[in-house]
């Protein structure tokens, strides 16, 4: 039996044929990375190959100096006999699926990716493959998310709720990818300003220079000591939760914005007084709308509910199995 094209290593995906690695969790000579979430870019390979859209986002991640070389959407760039092109995943700005054909075979890694609408990102592009590696981040029937309309419309509410009662508003949610995408669908009039955490100020600037159209937001660091935040909208990571950070807003209303909000009780056990539905990650329905998009005969599934896939899938005759990465150990990244 051959080599498969694509295989786990104890340094990440790697693609003898080629000699390159797709999104390494230790340094590698050749990286080849879908996005800039930390668990997919980890610093010390000798040279990075990323989508173009995604660089600004990816120096932040690995650094001023990092050796990044960006490949536009759908060009072929050659390792050897391989021919690697990358396409969009909408998964955040710049995310990419990683398309490898060698000998006649055609295995695709997508990395993180999401059907829904998303004016900060690309779509994402289906791409016929033999073999699709895929996420199984939220595959469970569970999980389908609403318009994202609809939940900007219920934020948006809730924040004028609060500002009526002078209670500062203040939504958790990724810093990277998730907070930008819910400062886009907030197009409505709003009650007062919107503040960003210092984790979440710069990578917005980096969607603004990209060319992304966001509303006009302040720094919390900014502000003088005396501000009153009584009308505002806060976005912070949830690591900002339980610390002194939070001491400066009076009386704050705390949401969380994830597909975890999905399922009853996550809210509580969390501690939030509101969730939001809204995922950067496919739902059920997209999932397998993808797998048959492709058209691949073999599936393989990586992080969140892999196992579960696995099954569902040769339930059905499809040849599927898991694939063990270290990707998805991304703080709250849903």
């Amino acid at each position: 039996m051959s080599q498969p094209l694509i295989q786990p290593t104890d340094r990440g995906l790697y693609c003898a044929a080629g000699d390159f690695f797709i999104d390494p969790w230790r340094p590698v000579p050749q990286a080849v990375v879908t996005h800039a979430h930390a668990d997919h870019a980890r610093p010390g390979s000798d040279q990075y190959y990323a989508a173009s859209p995604g660089l600004s986002l990816l120096r932040r991640r690995l650094g001023q100096n990092a050796p990044l070389r960006g490949l536009d959407y759908g060009v072929v760039h050659s390792f050897g006999p391989v021919r690697v092109s990358l396409h969009p995943a909408g998964h955040i700005l710049g995310s990419a699926q990683v398309r490898v054909e060698h000998d006649g075979e055609v295995w695709v890694a997508s990395g993180d990716y999401k059907r829904d609408p998303d004016p900060t990102c690309e779509p994402f592009e289906p791409i016929a493959c033999d073999t699709f590696i895929t996420e199984a981040t939220f595959a469970l029937p569970v999980y389908r998310w609403p318009p994202v309309a609809s939940v900007a419309a219920e934020i948006q509410q809730w924040w004028h709720d609060n500002a009526r009662q002078g209670r500062t508003t203040v939504l958790f949610s990724y810093a990277l990818g998730k907070a930008q995408r819910l400062l886009a669908a907030l197009e409505q009039p709003s009650p007062g300003p919107i503040y960003l955490h210092g984790s979440v100020a710069p990578l917005t600037d980096d969607y603004r220079a990209a060319g992304i159209p966001l509303p006009t937001t302040r720094r919390v660091s900014e502000a003088p000591a005396d501000e009153d935040y009584a009308q505002a909208l806060v976005i912070a990571p949830p690591s900002a939760g339980g610390s002194t950070w939070m001491r400066r807003f009076r009386r704050p209303a705390t949401g969380f914005a994830s597909g975890w909000m999905r399922i009853r009780g996550n809210r509580r056990r969390r501690g939030y007084d509101r969730g939001f539905v809204i995922s950067d990650h496919v739902d059920w329905p997209g999932l397998l709308q993808t797998l048959a998009e492709t058209g691949a005969r073999r599936v393989l599934t990586t992080h969140g509910r892999a196992d579960e896939l696995v099954r569902y899938l040769g339930e059905r005759g499809l040849e599927a199995r898991p694939l063990a990465t270290l990707y998805g150990d991304v703080e709250d990244d849903g």
